[in-house]
C-alpha cells in the first residue's frame, strides 16, 4: 500500500514552524489529556495537537475499516494491534484530511474547536501499556568501552557479543513519560576498599541514550518471528532514557545481571514515531564481523540515520550538550533483535517495549553514558555554570532529543527530559 503520507511536497493548513519535528510527513502517535480531562488518542502537526478520537466521532476517517472506539482508549495497543494496513491507511488519512488543499475540516471552525488543540493545553500520557519490556546491549561501541572498564581490554568483547544480540528482560512498571521526575535510588553499595556492604542513596546515578520500539502483537506461542517478517511487528520507536545506578548495579549483576540498579526508572518520549514515516532515512548498519546463523542474517537497509543528543542542566541553570550520536550505529538491528527475541517460539504481544541499548558511537563525544564520557568518573565533565559531572547530581535535567533529516523533510521524535529529584523514605507504617 503506497505511502502517501511520506509524499515531501504535502504542505498542511495546520501552522508548522520552521525546524519543527513534526511536519506533515511525520503523523506519530501518542495518547493525551485533553482541557476537558479527557484522555484520548491523538497525532500532532507542529505545535497543534489532534484528537483523533473526536475526529473519528465526526466521520473524517470514511473509508477506513475501524472500530467506532478505537481512539477512545488511554492506550494505543488495540491500534497497533490492527497491523500494518490499518496504521498506513490512518496516517494516509490523516495526510489527507490535514492537507493544505483539503476544504473539508480546514473550513469548518466548529469541527476545529473539537478537534485541535496547542500543545500547552493538554498532558502526554504514556501512549501504551507496556506489558514486557526487553533491554539490548546493541552498540559495539558501548559495550566495549564497558568491557575496557571492567574486563581485559584485549577482550573486552563477551565471547557471545558477536554471534547475537546480547539483551535481559527488565520490568514495565516504572517507565514512565517524559517529563515525569524521578527519585535517586537507594540500594546496597560495596565500596572501593570496603569488606562489606552499604545501604544508601546511589552516587553514581547515570543516563543512558537509547532508543526502543513498541511491537504489535501476532506470532503464536512457540513460534518464531522470521527476520524478513520482524519488521511488520514493528510499529515504531521512541526515544528512551533508560536510567542506571552504576554502583548499584556493579554489586548486584553477577550473576544473573541488571536489577536493582535498573528498575527503578525509564523515561520515553511520548510521541511514537513510525517505520512508515523513517523510510526516506534508511541506511546500511554495521556490517557483521563473524558469520551470522541463518535466523540472524539480515538483507538490506535496516538501520536508520536519526542524530541524537544528550544535554544536561544543573538547577537553575543552563542546558549543555554532552553527547551526539546516531541510532546507525547500532550493531544488531531491530529486525535480528525481534528475530532472535523469538527464535525460541517467545510470544510477542501488543505494545511490547524494545531498548536499543546505550547507543554510542565511535568518537569520545559520542558516548551515550556518563560512565563512558568521564571514563567511569576519571575524566569529569564541566558543565555551563562551571560545575562538574562524574555522574549527575540531584535536581539535573537531562534531555534526549532525535530526528531525521534530508534535503526535503526533518521528521523528529521530540524530546524525552527528566529531572532527578532526591530519594524518597519510605512511608511510615500506620
Amino acid at each position: 500500500m503506497p505511502k502517501f503520507a511520506n509524499d515531501p511536497n504535502r504542505r498542511s493548513w495546520v501552522p508548522v514552524p520552521k525546524k519543527s519535528h513534526f511536519p506533515i510527513q511525520n503523523i506519530p502517535f501518542g495518547v493525551f489529556l485533553t482541557r476537558d480531562h479527557v484522555i484520548t488518542i491523538g497525532t500532532r502537526i507542529g505545535d497543534t495537537a489532534i484528537d483523533l478520537g473526536a475526529l473519528h466521532q465526526l466521520g473524517y476517517f470514511d473509508g477506513v475499516p475501524l472500530t467506532d472506539d478505537i481512539f477512545l482508549q488511554d492506550t494505543l495497543n488495540d491500534f497497533i494491534d490492527d497491523g500494518r494496513k490499518t496504521w498506513r491507511l490512518v496516517r494516509n488519512k490523516i495526510a489527507e484530511i490535514f492537507d493544505n488543499n483539503n476544504p473539508k475540516l480546514k473550513n469548518n471552525k466548529e469541527h476545529r474547536d473539537i478537534v485541535l488543540f496547542n500543545m500547552d493545553e493538554i498532558e502526554m500520557q504514556l501512549p501504551v501499556y507496556i506489558g514486557d519490556y526487553t533491554d539490548f546491549y546493541s552498540s559495539k561501541e558501548h559495550a566495549t568501552n564497558v568491557g575496557m572498564m571492567f574486563r581485559d581490554p584485549d577482550n573486552a568483547l563477551l565471547p557471545n557479543w558477536l554471534h547475537m544480540p546480547v539483551a535481559y528482560h527488565g520490568r514495565s512498571s516504572s517507565i514512565v513519560p517524559s517529563g515525569i521526575p524521578i527519585h535517586r535510588p537507594k540500594g546496597q553499595l560495596m565500596p572501593k576498599g570496603a569488606s562489606k556492604p552499604t545501604y544508601g542513596p546511589s552516587e553514581r546515578l547515570d543516563f543512558e541514550l537509547e532508543m526502543a520500539f513498541i511491537t504489535t502483537g501476532g506470532n503464536q506461542f512457540g513460534e518464531p518471528i522470521p527476520i524478513e517478517e520482524a519488521e511488520d511487528y514493528i510499529f515504531g520507536l521512541v526515544l528512551f532514557n533508560d536510567w542506571s545506578a552504576r554502583d548499584i548495579q556493579k554489586w548486584e549483576y553477577v550473576p544473573l545481571g541488571p536489577f536493582l540498579g535498573k528498575n527503578f526508572a525509564s523515561s520515553i518520549s511520548p510521541w511514537i514515531v513510525t517505520l512508515d514515516a523513517l523510510e526516506p532515512f534508511r541506511v546500511e548498519g554495521p556490517k557483521p564481523e563473524k558469520p551470522l546463523l541463518p535466523y540472524l542474517r539480515s538483507k538490506g537497509k535496516k538501520s536508520f540515520d536519526i542524530n541524537l543528543e544528550v544535554s544536561i542542566a544543573p538547577k537553575g541553570g543552563t542546558a549543555k550538550t554532552v553527547c551526539k550520536s546516531n541510532f546507525k550505529h547500532m550493531y544488531w538491528n531491530m529486525a535480528q533483535q525481534l528475530a532472535h527475541h523469538t527464535v525460541n517460539g517467545c510470544l510477542i504481544n501488543s505494545g511490547d517495549m524494545m531498548g536499543s541499548g546505550t547507543l554510542s558511537g565511535p568518537t569520545p563525544d559520542s558516548y551515550g553514558s556518563m560512565l563512558e564520557l568521564t571514563w567511569a568518573g576519571s575524566k569529569p565533565l564541566k558543565l555551563r555554570d562551571g560545575t562538574e559531572r562524574k555522574f549527575l547530581k540531584d535536581h539535573d535535567t537531562v534531555s534526549i532529543t532525535g530526528h531525521c533529516k534530508n534535503d526535503d523533510v526533518l521528521i523528529g521524535f521530540g524530546d524525552v527530559t527528566t529531572q532527578i529529584l532526591p530519594p524518597l523514605s519510605p512511608k511510615n507504617k500506620r
